[in-house]
């Protein structure tokens, strides 16, 4: 059961560096440096006083980007693979207890298919966003996806298996809009 709540935990973290690559990260590392979730102990670096600093800094710097408007476009690039490594390296820092070829694939296999699922639709919203407004949106977006990256991290945290409910609903919710939208092609 464990296990479970383990990956629910880290498929959420995961998720939530589809939209923020840092934000999931700096939440995990402090809440292992409050007793709230138990690292594998390889990641224990996570909640060290240089990596909260570090996470830190690179949120801030992160969600300030965003709502630099040239430079949003440049950030979903760089922001789409960090993303995938984020969600990996997340789920198997909250994974313990698994033969190392299962952790990993775990972590690979639902770590980086959440993540990229969530930056897949974050790069759409944004996408969608310059194309109808110029661009003149995409700060708000940026603002949205910051504030979902933040609650989906918390969530995760305190609720793992209701972050992960609130991940596969939002994956059918896109999945039904995505297949309406090619039906009306």
């Amino acid at each position: 059961m464990q296990t479970l709540v383990s990956l629910c935990l880290g498929i959420g973290l995961s998720a939530a560096c589809g939209l923020r690559v840092f934000v999931p990260l700096l939440a995990a590392g402090l809440a292992s440096r409050l007793g709230l979730i138990h690292l594998n102990s390889s990641f224990g670096w996570m909640g060290s006083t240089p990596a909260l600093l570090a996470l830190g800094v690179a949120t801030v710097l992160e969600i300030a980007a965003y709502h630099i408007p040239w430079l949003d476009h440049l950030l979903d690039v760089a922001a789409a693979p960090a993303s995938l490594v984020a969600g990996a390296l997340l789920t198997a820092s909250v994974l313990t207890g698994l033969p190392p070829y299962l952790h990993w694939t775990l972590a690979i296999i639902a770590g980086s298919s959440a993540a990229g699922a969530f930056q897949f639709l974050s790069m759409g919203t944004r996408g969608f966003s310059t194309v109808t407004t110029a661009g003149m949106a995409n700060p708000l977006v940026g603002a949205a996806e910051a504030a979902g990256s933040i609650a989906l991290s918390v969530m995760a945290i305190l609720l793992p298996v209701a972050a992960l409910v609130a991940v596969l609903a939002v994956g059918a919710f896109a999945a039904m809009r995505a297949f309406r939208s090619m039906d009306a092609a």
